[in-house]
């Protein structure tokens, strides 16, 4: 069996701001219709990351390329979400004077000003696809509510529903458990796992009972580059893991 082709091929980036290397060679691949959680402490790059991905920023040297073809360090952010590429950022952005069923409108692609958006007839087909994104994200019975009423993590669903309603390839979702109640941080956990195969899905987060829920393969970052790779157990075992995060090394058993 051939192995499954990268959406996501990350060779030798680097980044400085200000004689700071906050990505420092860094190689990452991420596979079509994978689930991968990023990890590590603050400061590791993480978010950096994110933005040479999406071109809000441009990495000093190395490659980044979209399904092994498309060169993302030559393009703005504008056409890399173009491309397939949606970003959720950790505070939800949502149009919180706007109803749920508004919200995933004025995701669609091809819709104009908001204004328009919001008056002119909608056809069937869209009100179709938002009741799917809807139902998808577990917003159906709020879609007439207004955005600003609804809970924090119901905000973020539906960030994640405007996102979906762009039929995005790859997903990147930074710290999407933060603030959230525990049952809304499982349920956020489903939502990722059922996504995941038909999307390609990055996920930045520290929330390490909500990173079990969700891993398959974790990749910690530590001073921009990646320290190490694997399974949770694996890699909450790693020596090199506990020292960096505990700040020492892990006692000796005796």
């Amino acid at each position: 069996m051939l192995p499954p082709e990268f959406i996501l091929t990350i060779e030798g980036v680097s980044k400085s701001f200000d004689g700071f290397k906050a990505i420092n060679d860094l190689t990452l691949y991420i596979d079509t219709g994978e689930l991968r959680t990023i990890i590590g402490p603050n400061g590791a790059g993480k978010s950096t990351m994110l933005d040479l991905i999406t071109g809000r920023a441009r990495p000093d040297c190395g490659k980044i390329e979209f399904e092994r073809s498309t060169d993302l360090t030559r393009l703005n952010e504008y056409k890399i979400n173009r491309l397939g590429i949606g970003r959720k950022f950790q505070t939800p952005t949502v149009y919180i004077e706007h109803t749920v069923f508004e919200n995933i409108l004025l995701s669609i692609p091809g819709r104009r000003g908001v204004w328009e958006t919001i008056f002119s007839r909608t056809k069937p087909s869209q009100r179709e696809r938002i009741d799917e994104v809807l139902e998808t994200v577990g917003l159906t019975a709020e879609k007439e509510r207004r955005a600003g009423a609804l809970a924090h993590g119901q905000k973020q669903w539906l960030e994640i529903g405007m996102l979906l309603a762009q039929d995005p390839k790859l997903l990147l979702v930074d710290e999407p458990a933060a603030g959230m109640t525990d049952e809304e941080t499982v349920k956020t956990g489903e939502l990722l796992l059922r996504l995941a195969g038909k999307h390609s899905i990055v996920v930045i987060e520290h929330d390490m009972t909500f990173v079990r829920q969700i891993a398959r393969k974790v990749t910690v970052l530590h001073q921009g580059s990646v320290l190490c790779e694997g399974a949770v157990d694996e890699v909450q075992n790693n020596e090199k893991v506990i020292e960096v995060y505990l700040g020492r090394k892990k006692k000796e058993k005796h």
